[in-house]
């Protein structure tokens, strides 16, 4: 089983954004985690990070020709905003994850809002970089490995 990650604008800079919403913890220590999870359960990950937009899209359309059996997405920022993420997500017929390390629900009022959750087959919030891990799980259960 192939999973790709796919993250978002300024997921990169974990360890230097608001430690209360993220924590102190690197976008490095977040790989090596997840990594981790992906040899313990036997799948390859592929990783992903941009602060663009269309790259990002660009990375999900590939998604549907190289293999890839399932997508964790961290959308940043785009979560709130982006309709040609959110069309993107949609054609992709495999599951997709919407992950955030924070409870979206319980920030700012536009953070509360997602255009891609409707076109992702699970959504996991607030559950830090363990969230990335559930993720995980229910990729696995979904695809019945």
């Amino acid at each position: 089983m192939k999973i790709l990650v796919i993250n978002g604008p300024n997921l990169n800079m974990l360890g230097k954004r608001d430690k209360a919403q993220y924590s102190a913890r690197t976008y490095a220590e977040l790989l090596d985690m997840i990594s981790k999870k992906a040899d313990e359960m036997k799948v390859t990950v592929d990783f992903y990070q941009s602060n663009h937009e269309g790259a990002i899209i660009d990375r999900l359309q590939l998604a549907m020709e190289d293999g890839t059996d399932a997508i964790i997405i961290n959308a940043g920022a785009y979560t709130h905003y982006s309709y040609a993420i959110h069309d993107a997500l949609e054609i992709i017929n495999m599951p997709k994850i919407e992950v955030h390390i924070s409870n979206i629900y319980e920030r700012e009022a536009f953070r509360a809002h997602s255009v891609i959750t409707e076109v992702c087959s699970h959504s996991i919030v607030g559950e830090g970089f363990e969230g990335y891990l559930h993720a995980m799980e229910v990729i696995k259960e979904a695809l019945g490995e």
